[in-house]
């Protein structure tokens, strides 16, 4: 059965170190320190296995029990102490959520530093989608989460009364949000957040002061209804492929490759009914 010595004297290969620089490393005499690896020692003294332990840059517990160490214990600040404990508070669907804007902020770290096809994918996107930002929608009662469901007959989300627009762009700015009440039923269950529109280009279906519901997502697929910023200025448009198009056949389409940052800030799931 392994043992101490066998611990040590694997770290000492997998370091291709001798006895005589494992010595000079850890300040142990050479002749303690041969009399260890020999099994001559019966009760090595505890200062010589941590001198051991520093040299081999390894942990204790692991030489002394044989315990896998943690490669990835990091030493945390005071911000990301409570930050963890911050995401201790969050249900499943907060934690996924929090997980998905990570990745995607790495992602834009990753491709900001990166030059040619990288930086030229980040800038001009084959579809509407983004690495950039996620709009965080408010925490929802009787949200599904793992395909099943919790109903209260209401929830409560946040209406963005930014207002994103249904004719030209609008700058979206998140200054004024509140939550409202809305309907917990299979057509609502996909909504995270609600916007409300300016503009007449998405009439007939869609008309100004409308509330939309939206799902939270960097991507849609063609055809589909999404909220989009592009250079900074909302969008409730159709996607379609390269373009952003109108319901509304008296608006143009709106070109992608026109702007430099195209971002998809979700899929339009339906509508508030007026009241």
């Amino acid at each position: 059965m392994e043992n101490y010595i066998d611990r040590i004297k694997k770290k000492k290969a997998e370091r291709k170190l001798t006895n005589e620089q494992l010595s000079a490393r850890s300040g142990i005499p050479l002749g303690t320190l041969s009399k260890m690896l020999a099994g001559m020692s019966d009760s090595p003294k505890l200062s010589n296995i941590v001198s051991l332990c520093n040299a081999l840059d390894c942990s204790v517990e692991y030489i002394v029990s044989g315990t896998p160490e943690n490669t990835n214990n990091y030493t945390l600040d005071d911000a990301e102490i409570a930050l963890v404990e911050e995401l201790r508070r969050l249900d499943p669907w907060g934690l996924e959520l929090v997980r998905r804007v990570v990745s995607m902020e790495a992602e834009r770290v990753a491709a900001s530093q990166g030059t040619g096809a990288e930086a030229k994918e980040e800038r001009t996107p084959a579809r509407a989608h983004t690495a950039r930002i996620l709009t965080p929608p408010a925490a929802s009662v009787g949200r599904r989460y793992a395909g099943e469901a919790v109903r209260t007959g209401k929830r409560t989300i946040t209406l963005y009364d930014l207002p994103v627009s249904a004719g030209v762009g609008l700058y979206l700015d998140a200054d004024t949000a509140t939550g409202i009440q809305i309907p917990d039923n299979e057509k609502t269950a996909e909504a995270d957040y609600a916007l409300r529109i300016r503009g007449n280009s998405m009439e007939p279906k869609y008309r100004d002061g409308d509330v939309l519901l939206v799902e939270s997502t960097d991507g849609v697929e063609s055809g589909e209804l999404g909220i989009f910023l592009l250079d900074g200025e909302a969008f409730f448009k159709v996607y379609g492929g390269d373009r952003l198009q109108s319901l509304n056949p008296e608006y143009g389409p709106i070109l992608l490759k026109d702007y430099t940052d195209v971002q998809c800030k979700g899929r339009v799931v339906g509508k508030l009914k007026r009241k």
